[in-house]
């Protein structure tokens, strides 16, 4: 659901190749941002995807990579533990700094979001930090075991389901958990730091949000998930979670403005490759996506191309009649303009006369609202001024559209 996403990989503690995946922006890049992901889980978590791409719109790049033995990466999980993850992020984080830019923001989806706040105050560059659904200490994990942890004490290691997929943990991975305490490193984090919770979340109980918040020091926020569930399996919340941590840290990072070298003077569309019909458009600093509705085969993630050149029409309409209003000292108040569309038989046609098929033209309805009182010479004024907006001349006049491959393209 972004521009592009570039597949990478670097070394993580053990030297183990960790797989990566970088979610940019459609245009310039405000802040780049590391993701780490939950206790057995992968980059590739659809919430944490959905989370990755919606911060992307924003124009914050997003690094998440898997940890060691997890998902893509080398290695075998069952000879990590708390601490070999901190160092897997210390990994991410040189990665960042070397081929990027170190990140300004790291965000943790629960034992991630531990990871995260047992390393972020570490990080020079990282200006915020956010935790998703994260215990207040690392041990919480061992909850989720369904073996009896004395087993794994006595033999070693033991085999454990989790949420249905079995792994081996060892002794040294319970000892490694009980041995780290967050509340000093959430207390000297001394960055501002958002705690996102569902209260209801069966996983890691909200009592984890209120220790954090107690033990962090201000700036410090509370935003609850409400029904979510730990996994943010529902889009909706992924795409709430997003939208939060893009408001929320537009305080810490730069803001959205045209960085690039060769400013984009037209609009740029371009596919994103997620999805059928899903596009990436990119208007000066403004950044939009284009879809289709689910019903024609997309996955209605923006506006469809006819929604476009309705809200052509009804912007270029307001605006038109804004400026009419202006220059006439007239008080319409605020005026707004329903559009829709449909394709219609042309009446009278040459092809209707001769008993062809009938041809077919695009129709645009537009009905226009207004707050004022307006007479019936008023009225019939505004829909004049209407008619005249450019848009709509553009719609009813012929243009033409020359078309071309950019050079180098074949």
């Amino acid at each position: 659901m972004t521009d592009r996403t570039q597949k990478l990989e670097f070394e993580g503690h053990s030297g183990a190749t960790l797989s990566a995946r970088l979610d940019l922006p459609n245009g310039p890049v405000r802040g780049y941002a590391l993701l780490a992901h939950c206790f057995t889980c992968s980059k590739d978590l659809v919430g944490l995807r959905r989370i990755a791409a919606g911060l992307a719109r924003e124009g914050i790049a997003v690094l998440r990579f898997d940890f060691t033995g997890l998902g893509a990466s080398d290695g075998e999980f069952a000879s990590t533990n708390f601490s070999t993850n901190i160092e897997d992020l210390r990994a991410a984080v040189e990665f960042m700094r070397a081929n990027f830019q170190a990140p300004q923001l790291m965000i943790g989806h629960s034992l991630g979001g531990a990871a995260v706040l047992a390393t972020a105050g570490q990080v020079e560059e990282v200006t915020a930090v956010v935790t998703i659904g994260a215990p207040s200490d690392a041990e919480h994990v061992l909850k989720n075991f369904h073996a009896d942890l004395r087993d794994i004490e006595q033999s070693g290691r033991a085999r454990v389901d989790l949420h249905g997929r079995e792994f081996t943990i060892t002794r040294q991975f319970l000892d490694d958990v009980r041995e780290h305490e967050l509340s000093s490193a959430i207390s000297n984090l001394r960055k501002p730091l958002l705690i996102m919770h569902a209260p209801g979340d069966e996983i890691v109980g909200i009592d984890s949000a209120t220790a954090i918040f107690m033990a962090a020091r201000h700036p410090k926020s509370f935003v609850s998930l409400d029904t979510a569930d730990h996994l943010l399996t529902d889009e909706a919340d992924a795409r709430f979670a997003a939208e939060v941590i893009a408001g929320w840290a537009s305080r810490y990072i730069s803001p959205d403005r045209s960085q690039a070298a060769e400013p984009i003077e037209h609009v740029r569309v371009s596919e994103t490759g997620a999805g059928r019909f899903q596009n990436a458009v990119q208007a000066g600093r403004h950044r939009l996506f284009a879809d289709e509705p689910e019903e024609l085969g997309g996955d209605d993630t923006g506006p469809s191309p006819y929604d476009f050149l309705a809200a052509a029409l009804g912007t270029c309409t307001t605006m038109t009649l804004r400026i009419y209003a202006e220059r006439k000292k007239i008080d319409l108040g605020r005026v707004s303009v329903d559009v829709s569309h449909q394709k219609v038989h042309r009446k009278d046609s040459e092809a209707d006369a001769t008993g062809g098929k009938p041809q077919r033209i695009d129709q645009f309805e537009r009905v226009i609202t207004v707050e004022g009182n307006l007479d019936e010479a008023l009225r019939e004024k505004v829909v004049e001024i209407a008619n005249k907006c450019p848009v709509h001349r553009t719609l009813e006049n012929s243009s033409r559209v020359e078309t071309r491959l950019a050079e180098g393209e074949d």
